[in-house]
């Protein structure tokens, strides 16, 4: 389960083997500003080449090796850098949720039963000193993600390639042929071979450890500091872990074999570190370089939207949409009386998702939920209610529930949350909680706690409370990553970190998870994975509350903003700021 959310955009998912913790943060981006707004900022000035554009952070960029970079496909500074086999279609909203070819003529070729996929590589790509890329170097950088000291990139390949889960890295397999499921039998063309059947593959190859890297350039733990550029963009200089990143144009990269990103600034100017409230500041007054920047971590909170309301200049500059997230009361059926599903029920029937919403920010930042997938098309969302309560909840039906349960006289709960002040898993979401639930004669106990002591609490098997607040963002805009994690049992996690907060192992789950897997027909897919969602609903594993709203704002002369469904995040690779 994605741990609570501070203030920046998502590091998504969890390895099951090394226990990587997800962080999918609720005040992330903006989104799907749409048509109206997409063209040029608001301004109607087209975009043109030339100009710095500054990005302003909250959350350092470090780690910047494409091995331990924990992305997918999104318009962060990255992507700027670092091209991969497929990417995401570079367009607003759900247009923006397609996947598409990068460095690879296609998203993939199928065989065997989606259990192999082969790539060919446009003609024409170059690293950035003019060499060639070829399919050894897309397969060494891959190979260098599983090395030991380059950890923090997305657990999937180990899981899905032959051979990935004994791997190392190339570190300790000097000349041992490497990863031999990773073949190049020429220097266009990759196969890889899977241990079973993986439809969203090309959505895989979306992630950064898709990136090119050359051997002979490789530095190992020091390589972040200068990687070499597949994408519009090189790193001249990146000083304190990434708090401070400026690139330059790439003179190899050409728009010829890239038709996804344009790249209109001349430099690239990334401060990060800096106060939330403090990047906001700057982009509303827009001094200097301010006028030309963006935040790609930092999300309008509901004081500073209050203030933008009443300025209609600051209110063209805001971006729009969603992120595929959602946040829920999580129960663990195995603690009483979370054991019985009329009790489970029960809450469902007596949350106030009204109030939640109003303690999550308000209507502006979050929208009630009463489906686990995200409200999102590329999810296989279809609207559904499996415990119809209204907006204000039903104590009523909740009492029936409680007195056939056997708690005629009501009931005393716990309920666990985290301390820190987000939106996601705040004092102020359980308070909401509390109180909704209070109707219906149950008395809930909050126990509060420390971020860090919250997490080990919620995602360990033999310590996870019997109800809890959690949230969930998925690695690319698909039911897969985003149900799998939570309700398939082979993913249970026993001595490290697990998010299937209701240890949920049912034989016909894993079964149509699996069959879902197969497909390679993404729409196909997502209508399965969309059924699987209502009917997991049914059962009361999880009461979900809300999806998040992410607002954001960017400089009076950025041009040309696009924000997709994706991640919800200004897209850097589209902005003009001439």
């Amino acid at each position: 389960m994605a741990e609570p959310v501070p203030s920046s955009h998502p590091s998504r998912t969890a390895t099951r083997a090394a226990a990587a913790v997800v962080a999918a943060v609720l005040a992330g981006g903006a989104a799907a500003c749409g048509p109206k707004d997409a063209g040029a900022g608001g301004t109607g000035a087209a975009p043109a080449e030339g100009g710095t554009l500054t990005v302003l952070n909250s959350e350092p960029q470090t780690n910047f090796d494409p091995a331990r970079l924990y992305t997918s496909g999104g318009g962060k500074v990255p992507t700027l850098v670092f091209r991969t086999l497929t990417t995401r279609n570079r367009a607003d909203g759900a247009a923006g949720t397609k996947v598409v070819p990068d460095l690879a003529t296609d998203t993939g070729r199928p065989s065997k039963g989606a259990t192999v996929w082969t790539y060919t590589l446009k003609d024409g790509l170059k690293f950035e000193d003019g060499t060639p890329i070829t399919s050894a170097d897309v397969k060494y950088g891959i190979e260098r993600s599983f090395a030991p000291e380059l950890s923090g990139g997305a657990p999937y390949l180990r899981d899905w390639l032959v051979g990935g889960d004994t791997y190392e890295g190339p570190y300790k397999d000097t000349g041992k042929g490497g990863l031999r499921s990773i073949e190049t039998p020429d220097d266009k063309t990759l196969v890889f071979h899977l241990r079973k059947p993986e439809g969203e593959f090309p959505l895989l190859a979306t992630q950064t450890q898709f990136a090119p890297v050359p051997r002979a350039k490789d530095t190992g733990t020091k390589y972040e500091q200068h990687p070499v550029s597949s994408g519009p963009y090189k790193v001249v200089s990146n000083t304190g872990d990434g708090e401070h990143l400026v690139l330059e144009r790439n003179p190899h990269w050409s728009r010829r074999t890239d038709d996804q990103r344009h790249a209109y600034p001349d430099t690239i100017d990334v401060k990060s570190g800096l106060d939330p409230a403090v990047i906001n500041q700057r982009l509303s007054t827009g001094s200097g370089a301010d006028a030309a920047a963006v935040t790609t971590d930092t999300n309008l909170g509901p004081a500073e939207l209050a203030q933008i309301a009443a300025d209609p200049e600051l209110k063209k500059r805001v971006g729009t949409g969603h992120f595929g997230y959602t946040n829920y009361l999580a129960f663990n059926p195995k603690v009483k009386p979370f054991d019985d599903p009329k009790v489970r029920a029960a809450l469902a029937y007596a949350v106030n998702r009204q109030s939640v919403v109003n303690a999550a920010g308000g209507s502006s930042l979050a929208e009630p939920a009463t489906t686990f997938l995200p409200n999102q098309k590329s999810f296989g969302y279809a609207p559904d209610d499996p415990f119809p309560a209204g907006p204000t909840g039903n104590p009523q039906k909740a009492r029936q529930l409680l007195e056939e349960a056997g708690y005629a006289h009501g009931l005393t709960i716990t309920l666990t949350h985290s301390t820190a002040k987000d939106f996601a898993t705040s004092p102020d979401v359980a308070t909401a909680v509390q109180e909704s639930l209070k109707k219906a004669g149950i008395t809930v106990k909050l126990a509060g706690l420390e971020d860090n002591a919250y997490k080990d609490k919620v995602h360990s098997v033999t310590d996870e409370p019997g109800l809890f607040l959690g949230g969930w963002g998925a690695d690319w805009p698909s039911g897969g990553p985003f149900l799998a994690p939570i309700f398939d049992g082979r993913q249970i996690v026993k001595d490290a970190y697990n998010f299937n907060h209701a240890q949920l192992d049912d034989p016909a789950v894993n079964h149509e998870i699996d069959e879902i897997n197969k497909l390679t027909d993404l729409t196909a897919a997502a209508k399965r994975w969309g059924a699987l969602d209502r009917t997991l609903g049914r059962r009361a594993l999880s009461v979900p509350l809300f999806h998040p709203v992410y607002k954001r704002l960017y400089g009076k002369d950025v041009k040309n903003v696009v924000i997709s469904d994706w991640d919800g995040v200004l897209d850097i690779s589209q902005v003009s700021v001439k």
